[in-house]
């Protein structure tokens, strides 16, 4: 059979498309939609390179090549956009695995290997941490410095940002540490006056918003021209890849490099956003960068994903200065299969990274993150009621940004506000920047902002936080008495409440921009300010009523009661919490950010109730809200499929639809199975005895099938377009005169996983789940009746759950 639009060249490109380093073209980081379905039956366009194929000619070599024992190179890969078989990559790991270990015993040579194999897993966590670490070091000391950019520059020497300048100098003043000689501002340098006046102001106002339209213009512009994957927190995408989809280039070389550069940028430009998200997309590119220099990790999918969920954990570990924390934010969001091995590497690669970036101490405070803090006073029973209020408002914040910021995504998608992602970005950074820079608490970053809310404050405080009026004499050590606020505070308890209602309507529009953009950082901001601001009212309510009830029995006059830092970051919990639904994580990150076991009731009674509050209002956290966006196939292993459906009423074909495409085990030539890849567009085939008896078989995939004729069409002597193709161990003796066969057992599923059409779909479901299927075969007392494939179950789940199933695009 001719077909023009064959080639011989089509398996060089399936070779290429195999790396993970390919990068996809995409407009404008718009996920290609146009992929291949996994199997029957949903026919849609797909790329030309897989939906056309035939193979003509012969390109004969001296040699037989018998597929039978020597299988065709790029058999087993997996096209983009597709799920990877859990089940066949676990096989070939174990067959591996034996295979070296029953050479083992042959020479010495033999053993030294199998010994390097064992520690191989470690070395690359050693490896992935050493680098995770150093690059999230780099990350923060160049967004410290660029942040301050914006407002001056250091005549010391230009690479310090304004604490830097200032640690040596003599001439700092004691109310204002981080202003020194050293340091000038803009208007300083322009205008030659040491003096601020009105000029001066609309000067440095005009520079601090010039800056941050440069680097948010830069950020984006090269997101879009060089990674488009570059973009957002990563985070949808890495749950989606670590299930086992592919997508080929959001964990490469270029994906890796961009991302660290326009996430400074990002940063550095003021938007409302942080780089905790994004520094997980960072680490699991060391991880599957690296993946590459060790050839079991290489060839096989499956571990490749326990290496990336290991190098999850590291990267939450450098983002938070919390190895245990990442660890079980690893194991508790972001991973799909987490093994005990993968649970002690995970936790290895974590304690690596965070030892790194403890060395580079990026911070120059020995800690690993800015707003590390340490509370002295205990809290009261009765707190927690202001506790579990901060948890209903981070439940109602969580509901109501997720709600906000999918409609909005939704609009980015489908209007053309999505066909001009720099004229977007330009817009919200010059809205952000105006309406920042009167106000102290967002002019700074928003790493600082949080430190400076959790902050107990102290004697030696200068801020207006703890402007606070001394009316007793003595103290305690280092703690200080509740005292009554003085002016210092009710004026930032004015800027607070500009900020929080910035940081709220703001940050519903940046998340979601073509630049790399993490969302945890200014989640705990909006509660971390509305923490201190409640914080403050029960201090001052309990300083003044001391003689309440409810106040006499454990806080007297004199006595340091409450701690406004210790609401802040309770509230700061809770609203994260709301936002990302995390919950045991979530809790032990914070317990190592204060590093006071005591505080652990307080921040799980929040985090339990923002999680009930925001889950009453939507199950769906940020992430997976985000996934169902994309249509990604990602079937969520928390939730419980409670519907009575039977396999029957989710195979395909339906009784409308054409009947299955199936091929036959020993009665199919070559150009009859080239038609059936020309005209489908299904990734694999069930393979049957016959057409009348529909006896299964096997299952072959689509890929394999076109990298396999096309191999041998060049390169065994003989084979033609009419030459029979056979999935059987045998052929049958065949005439002198008659062409020679092809045998294709070797890329055969012999075990392909079937159920009856009376097989409940709740455990059609657990299934798939357990296994990570791609597909399921649906028999009737042996014989074939349809297909269950990954998407017809998210979509049925969908369905039953009132969503729209059109939304599922990928399996």
């Amino acid at each position: 059979m001719e077909n023009k639009s064959f080639h011989h060249g089509s398996l060089n490109g399936f070779e290429s498309s195999s790396s993970d380093e390919e990068m996809v073209e995409i407009s404008g980081a718009t996920l290609d939609f146009s992929t291949v379905d996994d199997v029957p039956p949903l026919d849609r366009d797909t790329t030309e390179e897989f939906s056309l194929y035939s193979g003509g000619g012969m390109n004969g070599t001296s040699k037989m090549m018998d597929f039978l024992e020597e299988p065709a190179p790029g058999v087993g890969t997996y096209e983009d956009f597709n799920t990877i078989d859990w089940v066949r990559e676990k096989s070939r790991d174990r067959d591996r695995h034996r295979e070296i270990m029953s050479k083992s015993k042959d020479s010495v040579w033999a053993l030294l290997h199998s010994i390097s194999d064992a520690f191989s897993g470690w070395l690359l966590m050693l490896c992935i941490g050493l680098m995770a670490g150093s690059l999230a070091g780099l990350i923060d000391i160049s967004s410290h410095w660029m942040t301050d950019l914006k407002e001056g520059v250091c005549l010391v020497g230009f690479w310090f940002n304004q604490e830097q300048c200032c640690w040596k100098s003599e001439g700092i003043k004691f109310d204002k540490p981080t202003e020194c000689p050293e340091w000038k501002s803009w208007s300083q340098l322009i205008t030659g006056h040491e003096t601020e006046d009105a000029l001066s102001y609309v000067l440095n106002y005009f520079i601090y918003v010039l800056w941050a339209l440069l680097f948010a213009f830069l950020a984006v512009s090269l997101v879009r021209v060089f990674a488009p994957y570059a973009c957002g927190s990563g985070i949808p995408e890495i749950k989606t890849i670590l299930s086992g989809f592919i997508i080929r280039g959001y964990l490469g070389k270029w994906t890796l490099l961009i991302k660290t550069v326009t996430l400074v940028l990002a940063v550095s430009s003021g938007l409302s956003l942080g780089k905790e998200g994004p520094l997980l997309h960072v680490a699991c590119c060391c991880g599957n960068i690296l993946c590459h220099l060790f050839t079991k990790y290489r060839k096989n999918e499956a571990k490749r994903r326990e290496v990336l969920s290991a190098a999850a954990a590291a990267g939450v570990s450098v983002a938070f200065g919390a190895p245990i924390g990442g660890v079980l934010f690893s194991l508790e969001e972001v991973s799909y299969y987490f093994p005990l091995k993968t649970l002690w590497r995970s936790f290895f690669a974590a304690l690596i990274a965070a030892f790194t970036l403890r060395s580079i101490n990026p911070f120059g405070n020995s800690r690993l993150v800015l707003f590390y803090v340490e509370f002295h006073a205990p809290w009261h029973l009765l707190e927690l009621v202001p506790f579990i209020l901060l948890g209903i408002f981070g439940g109602l914040w969580g509901a109501f940004f997720i709600r906000a910021n999918i409609a909005w995504c939704r609009k980015r998608k489908t209007t053309k506000l999505g066909k001009y992602p720099v004229l977007e970005v330009l817009l919200v950074t010059a809205i952000t920047a105006i309406l920042a820079f009167p106000n102290d608490y967002t002019r700074i970053s928003t790493g600082e902002l949080i430190s400076e809310l959790f902050n107990d404050c102290g004697l030696l405080d200068s801020s207006k936080l703890c402007d606070y009026v001394n009316v007793f004499n003595s103290t305690k050590g280092d703690v200080l008495p509740d005292r009554p606020a003085g002016k210092g505070v009710y004026v930032a308890m004015w800027q607070l409440a500009l900020a929080l209602i910035l940081k709220l309507v703001i940050t519903v529009f940046t998340f979601g921009m073509k630049v790399p953009s993490g969302l945890f950082i200014p989640s705990m901001a909006v509660g971390a300010i509305v923490g201190r601001m409640l914080g403050v009212a029960v201090e001052q309510l309990a300083y003044y009523h001391h003689d309440w009830p409810i106040f006499s029995e454990w806080c007297s006059l004199g006595a340091d009661c409450i701690t406004p830092g210790l609401y802040a970051m309770v509230g700061a919990a809770a609203c994260l919490g709301g936002v990302t639904r995390m919950t045991v994580s979530l809790v032990v990150v914070m317990f190592e950010l204060t590093g006071g076991l005591e505080y652990i009731v307080p921040l799980m009674a929040a985090a339990m109730t923002s999680k009930w509050v925001a889950d009453a209002i939507g199950r769906e956290g940020i992430y997976d809200a985000h996934i169902r966006l994309n249509g990604y196939p990602y079937l969520e292993a928390k939730e419980e499929f409670t519907h009575k459906t039977l396999a029957m009423d989710v195979m395909r074909p339906r009784r409308s639809d054409p009947t299955l495409t199936i091929l036959t085990q020993d009665s199919m030539t070559v150009e009859d199975v080239e038609t059936v890849i020309n005209e489908t567009t299904y990734s694999g085939y069930p393979v049957v005895v016959s057409r009348e008896s529909q006896r299964l078989v096997g299952f072959v995939l689509r890929r394999d099938l076109i990298i396999s004729i096309d191999s041998a069409l060049k390169k065994q002597d003989g084979i033609v377009s009419t030459s029979i193709i056979y999935f059987t161990d045998h052929c049958p003796p065949l005439p002198p005169t008659s062409q020679p066969a092809l045998k294709l057992r070797s890329i055969l599923d012999l075990s392909p996983f079937t159920v009856t059409d009376q097989t409940p779909m709740e455990i059609v479901v657990d299934i798939f789940r357990k296994l990570g299927l791609r597909q399921c075969l649906v028999t009737h007392n042996g014989r074939l009746l349809g297909i269950i494939t990954k998407k017809d179950v998210l979509k049925h789940i969908a369905q039953m759950a009132n969503q729209d199933p059109e939304s599922i695009l990928f399996n």
